[in-house]
């Protein structure tokens, strides 16, 4: 399970930036507007074959009259609480100011690993204006331009060491099942529900679940661990912002997990929150079964249900190949065939094909339909094999990679699912060099 490092520092410091180029996407928002980041992006990036998540946070401001402001504020104060590692960006053109010393302090009195990163610095004169940022007090200083890369090699060099080592899975044979989702959900209903018992607190207060618990399920033929990540817990020194920490304490679960069960509330929507544990789960390459509870809540016609699932298909593309299961845990409607559906995801992310295989059936749709041409280069694809890893990962060896674009990429992968059915889990397509 990988660590998580939190980005902070005052706003329009270059985080967004330095977030999107650490996870090699233009995901957060980048803007010359103070504050512009509102709602906190993750990923996952690594270095030196280390794993880990990143969270860009919103620029921190002590006492500010802006609602925005102050929510923000309590969301660093939470990401800091949560991490592993913290880098504190601060900008040279600017110096030191009052809202950095006030992170600052806050940095000083915890008992993790702090980088101070200091932005902007792409020439010699502002690598010797730098020196000021020892007044802050946390020591050693890494000087880096955000925009173009320079210098956050040794900072990343520093933040792996750093680093807590990855704990090891726990060991057992058992599927471990996520239960994910924004809080008041239905998660904990849906536990209760499959368990026969009330294992956990159920109530109509949002973030009742206050630490992730796991069960062990053995019922119907069916034996694995669920766990319930709501995982909201009170803590003495921060003020509790429910939504953001439901997304903090399920980034650790969701990376320990096999099969996501995204649970959303049917009256609500695939809103943008679930959308963004989606995504998590997405990336970390889980396979991931969309539960859409309380559905006996909403006024459905013979075509509400075909509409819900084009809606929330249309959401997550191009990723679509992912089971929909419209439940309610209250009735237990389909509570059963939610655990059936994650089984059999369970089952394709652990598959196997022969290479033989593979290659019987690929290599002639392949000559069928070859890669376009690239600048009057045409790529010929020659064996394909199946890569030893824990999610279904493929290497196309061909005589131009470089040349191979994502469209020819994702028609790779659809025909990978067509033929050999990976409903449910993400697919990955390298292309290799013969």
């Amino acid at each position: 399970m990988s660590s998580i490092v939190a980005i902070v520092g005052r706003p329009n410091v270059g985080k967004s930036t330095f977030f999107n180029r650490l996870i090699q996407r233009r995901e957060a928002i980048v803007d010359a507007v103070s504050g512009v980041t509102r709602d906190r992006h993750y990923g996952k990036s690594d270095w030196n074959g280390r794993e880990f998540s990143l969270i860009d946070t919103g620029g921190y401001v002590v006492g500010s009259d802006d609602v925005f402001e102050a929510e923000i504020d309590k969301q660093v104060e939470l990401a800091i609480d949560e991490a592993d590692a913290i880098i504190f960006m601060v900008d040279v053109e600017a110096g030191v100011t009052g809202m950095d010393e006030d992170v600052a302090k806050l940095l000083r009195k915890i008992d993790k690993p702090v980088f101070l990163a200091v932005n902007k610095v792409d020439n010699a004169k502002r690598a010797e204006d730098a020196v000021e940022f020892y007044s802050l007090g946390l020591g050693e200083y890494y000087t880096i331009a955000s925009i173009n890369g320079s210098g956050t090699g040794d900072l990343l060099d520093a933040l792996v060491e750093a680093l807590p080592e990855n704990e090891t899975k726990q060991e057992t044979d058992l599927p471990r099942f996520a239960v994910v989702g924004r809080p008041n959900a239905g998660k904990s209903s849906f536990i209760n529900a499959l368990i026969g018992e009330d294992r956990y607190i159920v109530t109509d207060i949002a973030g009742t679940t206050r630490d992730s618990i796991d069960t062990k399920y053995n019922r119907f033929g069916f034996e694995f661990n669920l766990v319930d990540t709501a995982g909201i817990r009170r803590k003495s020194k921060v003020k509790e912002d429910l939504e953001f920490y439901s997304v903090m304490r399920s980034v650790r679960a969701i990376e320990h997990s096999d099969v996501c069960l995204l649970v959303l509330d049917a009256t609500r929507g695939f809103d943008a929150q679930v959308q963004n544990i989606f995504w998590l789960a997405e990336r970390n390459r889980k396979g991931i079964v969309i539960l859409v509870n309380k559905w006996d809540l909403v006024d459905k016609d013979n075509s509400t249900m075909k509409a819900f699932e084009k809606q929330i298909k249309r959401e997550i593309e191009p990723f679509t190949d992912v089971p929909i299961i419209f439940m309610s845990a209250l009735t237990k409607q389909r509570i059963y065939k939610a655990i059936e559906t994650a089984v059999t995801v369970y089952k394709n992310r652990s598959k196997k094909i022969k290479t033989r295989k593979l290659n019987d059936v690929l290599l002639p749709i392949i000559q069928h339909t070859p890669p376009p041409a690239y600048k009057g280069k045409y790529v010929k694809i020659k064996f394909i094999t199946q890569l030893p890893t824990p999610q279904p990962q493929f290497a196309f060896f061909c005589n131009l990679p470089q040349y191979v674009r994502d469209p020819y990429k994702r028609f790779l992968e659809n025909k990978l699912r067509e033929n050999f059915d990976f409903h449910g889990v993400p697919v990955t397509v390298y292309m290799r060099k013969k």
